[in-house]
């Protein structure tokens, strides 16, 4: 978000270094010591010392018993937080597992939230390949990725027009979509069908999605499952639109 969104001028600076101090515990695959944060978050190491402290009195950072930090339960317990905030019913993710484990793919649930599309569930399969900007919680590129073409083809052009400027259109790759015109055509072209899109988020990567609709269009949800290669196989299409469908009854 800090790439997207203006330094607010009452910035409070402690909190910010706090939050850096967890990106970096949470992103790195081995515990960090109190020297390694300040060198990797370019602070003051009295400074790392405090905000370390103040975060393991609050369960967000747990120290081992070398003295270096992992993540700590809090951190879990705002995830769980995270999803119940979503308000979906228990079998959505039931749906999602076995779509997962029927195809071996991972398979993603997107709806809007607070007016954002978000993956608001997952479950990850070993025939998938690993998307990092795709994880619960997370917005995603709407014009390049299944789930956001899908709930964008739900809103009304005027609206479709003002979350992609707010969003902007990068491009991920040679594929990705970047004019509003022709992203327009593509979703007026999409119909009740599944969808597929190849290599416009990442490439060699594949995704088929299907969608389940609501009279409001901010309430509908989208299934999605990717796959490594530049073609969607028809059983993964088949099993996808089946998870939808069974995703219906949870409305």
């Amino acid at each position: 978000m800090r790439a997207e969104t203006p330094e607010p001028s009452d910035l409070v600076q402690s909190v910010s270094r706090a939050f850096r101090i967890l990106e970096e515990v949470g992103a790195s695959s081995a515990p960090l010591t109190v020297k390694a944060l300040a060198r990797r978050c370019r602070l003051n190491l009295s400074t790392v010392y405090h905000l370390v402290r103040t975060l393991t009195y609050e369960g967000y950072l747990l120290r081992t018993r070398d003295g270096q930090y992992v993540l700590g339960s809090a951190v879990a317990s705002r995830f769980h937080d995270l999803l119940a905030s979503f308000d979906q019913p228990p079998e959505v993710h039931e749906v999602l597992r076995h779509l997962s484990a029927m195809t071996r793919r991972t398979a993603y649930l997107g709806r809007f939230v607070s007016g954002r599309i978000l993956i608001t569930d997952l479950v990850e399969g070993p025939e998938s390949p690993y998307l990092e900007d795709l994880e619960v919680g997370l917005g995603v590129a709407a014009h390049a990725t299944v789930i956001g073409k899908m709930l964008l083809s739900e809103l009304p052009r005027a609206r479709r027009a003002e979350y992609l400027a707010e969003q902007g259109m990068p491009r991920f790759t040679s594929r990705t979509v970047i004019d509003f015109e022709v992203l327009e055509a593509e979703l007026s072209s999409l119909g009740t069908g599944p969808v597929l899109e190849h290599g416009q988020f990442r490439d060699e990567v594949s995704c088929v999605g299907a969608l389940v609709r609501r009279t409001c269009p901010d309430e509908s949800w989208a299934i999605v499952a990717s796959t490594r290669a530049d073609e969607v196989p028809a059983e993964l299409v088949w099993h996808t639109v089946r998870a939808a469908e069974d995703l219906a009854p949870a409305f």
